[in-house]
């Protein structure tokens, strides 16, 4: 039995934030150099996101990246590097509030993380050191679970989610429950426009609730 304590995220934090960061300080240093502004061409801005993408990906596993594009703007080529320190620094209170959605779930489920017991990383941008350290460091040295791929980790728990609601016989999936929570409060509007919640967020579901209004 898979049991959901509580869940909780940021839909407005994630690995195209750090890209965000990325592509507008190579955006600033490309107008220091040639004098121009690259901000309002958009195939420049996207060729320089896809390039700054792979940089970010390399980052996980080397301490610097290179970014080669030829002729990005009005015919000019641009090469240049980052350091891992440096896109760190870029990202730095972006990375520090990866750990914001952490703590509100141990405080919904009322747990301390010393109760936590293994810590399993999902989504690509777990793979970003500075990401793993901070992690680590909250959960006091703690060593994170990686055996399972982060990119295909939700993907893998989808399948055998759908597979059980299929009413898939097979043993792999037959003595598996998960007892699952609602991520959001949900409610409807009433007198005044306030939204009245008829199920909090972390409820357990499937769940019903019915309210009588005058």
């Amino acid at each position: 039995i898979f049991e959901v304590k509580a869940t909780a995220g940021d839909t407005h934090l994630g690995g195209e934030d750090f890209d965000n960061r990325m592509v507008k300080h190579f955006v600033e240093e490309f107008k220091r150099k040639h004098k121009k502004d690259i901000s309002q061409n958009k195939r420049a801005v996207r060729r320089l996101r896809t390039a700054c993408e792979r940089a970010k990906r390399t980052l996980s596993s080397s301490t610097q990246a290179s970014i080669e594009i030829d002729s990005l703007f009005e015919g000019i080529d641009f090469y240049t590097s980052i350091t891992r320190a440096r896109f760190e620094e870029l990202n730095a209170e972006l990375f520090r509030g990866t750990l914001e959605p952490v703590e509100k779930a141990l405080g919904d489920a009322k747990m301390d993380k010393s109760q936590i017991h293994d810590i399993v990383l999902v989504g690509g941008s777990t793979r970003i050191p500075k990401i793993q350290k901070l992690l680590q460091d909250f959960f006091n040295g703690r060593d994170l679970n990686k055996s399972i791929n982060p990119d295909e980790a939700v993907a893998y728990g989808a399948a055998v989610q759908a597979a059980i609601l299929m009413g898939d016989t097979s043993e792999n999936v037959q003595d598996l429950l998960l007892l699952d929570v609602a991520p959001l409060s949900l409610g409807i509007e009433t007198a005044g426009g306030v939204m009245t919640a008829l199920i909090k967020r972390n409820t357990t579901i499937p769940t019903k609730q019915t309210q009588i209004f005058s």
